[in-house]
């Protein structure tokens, strides 16, 4: 997967630095990948997974045509997904 990043140029009294920022994917965003306190590889790895299903959701829904029942068929899977990796991270993170 390639990564999209943008450059911020900050000027600080005439010096110059740069904040790379990365743009997340459809994916990314859906499933949050950024947003992981516990930083457990586990979930990190749930979250990648559902990221790059629903990013290959979205390419397919991207081409060829689309119709209304296509639309409903997307938009169900997406939430499978996003459910699907709530459900997972639960599980991981779990404590009795």
């Amino acid at each position: 997967m390639e990564e999209n990043t943008v450059q911020e140029v900050n000027s600080v009294e005439g010096a110059v630095g740069f904040k790379e920022t990365k743009i997340l994917s459809f994916g990314e965003l859906l499933v949050g990948s950024e947003f992981d306190p516990e930083n457990e590889d586990r979930v990190v790895r749930v979250k990648n997974l559902m990221a790059e299903v629903a990013n290959i959701m979205m390419e397919e829904y991207n081409e060829g045509g689309k119709s209304p029942l296509k639309s409903l068929l997307f938009d169900h899977a997406i939430g499978e997904i996003a459910n699907a990796q709530m459900a997972a991270v639960k599980v991981i993170t779990f404590k009795k």
